[in-house]
């Protein structure tokens, strides 16, 4: 009589094993099959598709929004604590004018060019500014102009955010900025750039 009761036992555990390793092979199958699923999901999505945002992220959300790719346009935004309307390039940066250059020349190179980039195009194009855009052939290349000053960015800047007015010589650019002629000449040769720091 106790002998099959444990040949019952024996078997009794041997289904709890096997229920266990049943358990345990299908926890393998879907550990593997849930890590397959994960690197199907981090795969570059097919091209001209979008690769979805994972959840619980958000997209970083730009600090400027240009309307086009235009190389000159306009946005609104804080010069000296006052909202204006500023010209700006396709990436959203401010553009400035140097007082000392005329409408043929740009006096701006070596360290001084490192700090303020000229915008260059070989073909500008304009949305919602009245004033003439041009491109000069100069040491530069194509630099552009507007209403016959040269454009520059400034590299403390970032899109939308004008930090460079009145440095070195510099004005934030408007649409309203007053024409110069090609006979306009500067009457004083630029002060060179300090070596550190913007000049302030």
């Amino acid at each position: 009589m106790r002998h099959p009761r444990m040949t019952i036992a024996f078997i009794g555990v041997a289904a709890v094993a096997g229920a266990s390793g049943i358990v345990a092979a299908t926890a393998g199958g879907s550990t593997a099959v849930a890590a397959n699923s994960k690197a199907n999901s981090t795969a570059t999505a097919p091209k001209g598709v979008a690769p979805a945002t994972p959840m619980g992220t958000t997209p970083a959300a730009s600090s400027i929004t240009t309307t086009t790719d235009a190389t000159v346009q306009t946005i609104k935004t804080s010069v000296d604590g006052k909202t204006e309307s500023v010209l700006v390039d396709a990436a959203g940066l401010p553009l400035y004018y140097y007082r000392p250059d005329t409408a043929t020349t740009s006096f701006v190179s070596g360290s001084l060019a490192s700090l303020w980039p000229p915008l260059i195009s070989a073909s500008a194009t304009t949305a919602g500014v009245p004033g003439k855009v041009s491109v000069v052939k100069d040491v530069h290349g194509g630099q552009v102009s507007y209403n016959g000053h040269f454009l520059y960015t400034f590299a403390g800047d970032s899109a939308g955010h004008v930090s460079g007015q009145g440095v070195q010589d510099f004005f934030v650019a408007t649409p309203g900025l007053s024409a110069i002629s090609a006979n306009s000449s500067t009457t004083r040769a630029p002060a060179p750039a300090s070596a550190g720091g913007y000049g302030y």
